[in-house]
């Protein structure tokens, strides 16, 4: 399976759903549950305005995202965070293509 994300399509996620972008609780049950507002705000974080970024498989996408965090708090020069289970079956469900 492929995977995708824009900013546009996030947009149209949170739209699908019945979000606003900053309804934190929504899009935090539809990432996954608790934090999965800070793995949407990572996935808007990691796309750059205008551009698609795109996966051949589930780990790509996973991998993609655990970089992004890891550099993130380095700048921050703080611990990285990870996705759990649950966030990653949810991302993955929602960037499927």
């Amino acid at each position: 399976m492929h995977y995708a994300v824009s900013h546009h399509k996030l947009k149209l996620i949170l739209s699908g759903a019945g979000l606003k972008s900053g309804d934190a609780a929504g899009i935090d049950q539809l990432f996954g549950g608790k934090d999965g507002y800070y793995w949407f705000g990572t996935l808007r974080d990691m796309c750059p305005e205008g551009k698609t970024l795109t996966w051949d498989n589930q780990y790509a996408l996973v991998a993609a995202i655990q970089a992004h965090e890891d550099a993130s708090a380095a700048e921050d020069e703080m611990p990285p965070e990870k996705p759990t289970p649950a966030h990653i079956a949810a991302i993955c469900k929602l960037l499927a293509i």
